[in-house]
């Protein structure tokens, strides 16, 4: 799997709840971000499961913020141990199409879960500190929790058709 951190860099409690604050902040914001998309092109299912995830990854920051408590005030900036631009939550937006359904956005949001627990796993697995290895384990468990809840909505729509991505309405260039 591509983006797998280096989980031996984190050297803090200061520093892994930062980067686990960032995950889940990044997270919200490109899913925020890609219902904005799905508005625009009419396509309110998939914007509405996009929205949804991201009041999920809000919840979830917000409980990382309070587990943090005065951890994330001052200190070092944190080295971030992901290795793709955004962190390990993030949706790329090569994977999204604007005729996409909501079956597919909730494929993509399981694998997005999925790797956040991986990430928090190699925490928990390579981390000296006892406190990061329970936080970390602890919040691997809701990933794998919110990737049950995922499967879960994923029953409530068919899998997406052969043809799906068919535009019988291109755009038009001209000069």
């Amino acid at each position: 799997m591509t983006g797998l951190p280096d989980a031996t860099s984190i050297s803090s409690a200061a520093e892994f709840y930062a980067q686990a604050l960032a995950i889940e902040i990044e997270a919200s914001d490109r899913y925020t971000l890609l219902a904005e998309q799905m508005e625009v092109h009419n396509n309110a299912a998939v914007a509405g499961v996009f929205r949804r995830m991201a009041e999920l990854e809000i919840q979830h920051h917000d409980e990382i913020r309070a587990r943090a408590g005065d951890l994330l005030v001052g200190g070092k900036k944190a080295r971030f141990s992901w290795i793709l631009p955004d962190g390990p939550e993030v949706t790329e937006f090569e994977k999204v199409h604007y005729l996409m359904s909501p079956y597919q956005a909730l494929e993509i949001a399981k694998r997005n879960e999925e790797r956040a627990a991986v990430w928090f796993e190699a925490v928990a697995k390579h981390t000296a500190d006892l406190e990061i290895k329970r936080v970390a384990e602890q919040l691997a468990l809701e990933e794998r929790e919110h990737v049950l809840w995922v499967e879960d909505w994923m029953k409530k729509y068919p899998p997406a058709e052969a043809g799906w991505d068919e535009d019988w309405d291109q755009p038009v260039y001209s000069e």
